[in-house]
């Protein structure tokens, strides 16, 4: 959706209190259904329930979100027990934070308990208790994320809009709530330039001075939960533009000094997306091109700071130890086994971020070669059919089945006949 269908849409806002006929419209029936049971049954137990959070911003801006987080005034557990039975869905749950999920067919559904919070220092993980939906709303990262919309079935679809939520969404703008918001919790600055750029917002003039004073509180934050929120700017659309806003506001700087987001990560990024593929992995991919330019040294640390699972890791110096092969790899006599050699053994994503991030147009055909090609390339022979043929068993082998490979590669033997009359050539010197 356009800017400008969107505020087209924005201009009806202030006159929808009740967000029933949105939610009939915008929603799958089944989630539909499964709200208004579970406000049924909430009602029953005496207690409220309501829908919060993204997904009532969205069906504001006529976006489609099924992602449902549900709160209660009440036990979440309980209810998320009463709902499991009814649909035979899958509960997992969480007691200490009196949280659980519900999974049944191709949904699932969060429910949590009305709660409040209280941060014992800056950049903790907060004290949470049982509360009301006032406070559960009020502890919330930004405005346009405060709204509510009740479930029970004398109320449905009422919306609740303590803070101001809808007036920001039709000025487009990205508010917090009070002053301390990032020094509670520095992750909503992360949070705040990417809902910023997905939905092609501002950020409040206030918040966006508070932002600018806070981000050294990112120092505060644990490396797991950087990497979450980093994550999380993967799966936008167009990452790119988180990370050029994030660079704008010294942001990105703070994951480490020498991290860019210019215009060479947005095309990088933007030529990464045509060779998507389910076999790889985003996270990887996207970070192995956003830290292209890092030294070894550079990359460790940004490694190890954020945690990154081993197999992230080792896309990560993948990509920078085939950077070191790329001037080998721009040799235009190349054979083609050699640029097996070259390749092999690195992670496919690390070899397409190479591909996309070499200037060497030599180098991207051989790079391409390999993909295309080379990584597929096996010999017709086995080490069983070498010893019956008769060579000795031990390391020959092994030497025997890398040449054959070799002459595969560089196709001076394209059959299996073929590869035996080279071993019998072989054999016999």
């Amino acid at each position: 959706m356009t800017s400008v269908t969107t505020y087209a849409i924005m201009r009806e806002m202030p006159e929808v209190t009740n967000l029933a006929d949105k939610m009939e419209n915008q929603l799958p029936a089944e989630l539909v259904n499964f709200m208004r049971v579970a406000g049924g049954i909430a009602t029953k137990q005496g207690q409220s329930l309501y829908l919060v959070g993204g997904v009532v911003r969205d069906l504001l801006l006529g976006k489609a979100n099924f992602d449902l987080d549900l709160v209660i005034e009440g036990n979440a557990i309980e209810l998320a027990q009463q709902l499991a039975e009814i649909k035979l869905g899958k509960m997992t749950t969480h007691p200490q934070f009196n949280t659980a999920k519900i999974k049944w067919s191709k949904w699932s559904v969060d429910l949590a308990t009305a709660r409040a919070e209280s941060y014992a220092k800056p950049g903790a993980l907060p004290t949470v208790k049982p509360s009301s939906i006032e406070s559960d709303l009020s502890r919330r990262d930004f405005t346009i994320n405060t709204m509510a919309v009740c479930l029970n079935p004398n109320r449905y679809g009422e919306l609740i809009d303590l803070y101001g939520g809808r007036d920001d969404l039709e000025r487009r703008l990205i508010r917090i709530l009070h002053e301390r918001s990032f020094i509670d919790d520095a992750t909503r600055i992360w949070r705040g330039v990417r809902y910023e750029q997905r939905l092609d917002f501002q950020m409040e003039r206030n918040s966006l001075e508070l932002l600018r004073r806070d981000t050294p509180m990112l120092g505060t934050i644990s490396g797991d939960r950087i990497r979450y929120e980093l994550e999380c700017v993967f799966q936008e659309q167009e990452p790119e533009k988180v990370l050029r806003r994030a660079e704008e506001l010294n942001v990105l700087q703070r994951l480490h000094p020498w991290l860019r987001g210019n215009g060479w990560l947005a095309d990088k990024f933007k030529a990464a997306r045509k060779r998507a593929s389910p076999g790889l992995p985003p996270f990887g991919f996207y970070i192995a091109l956003l830290a292209y330019h890092l030294s070894n040294e550079q990359s460790e640390h940004l490694i190890s700071y954020l945690r990154l699972s081993k197999a992230v890791a080792q896309i990560v110096r993948d990509t920078a130890y085939i950077k070191t092969k790329l001037k080998a790899l721009a040799d235009p006599e190349l054979s083609r086994s050699s640029i097996y050699r070259l390749l092999h053994s690195y992670s496919q994503p690390a070899i397409i971020a190479n591909l996309l991030a070499s200037e060497s147009p030599v180098a991207c055909q051989h790079i391409e070669i390999f993909l295309s090609e080379l990584r597929y390339v096996k010999s017709a022979l086995n080490g069983n059919d070498l010893i019956k043929m008769g060579v000795p068993t031990g390391p020959y082998i092994k030497e025997i089945l890398q040449r054959l490979h070799q002459a595969r590669l560089d196709r001076k033997v394209t059959s299996k006949q073929g590869e035996e009359e080279l071993v019998k050539g072989w054999i016999a010197i």
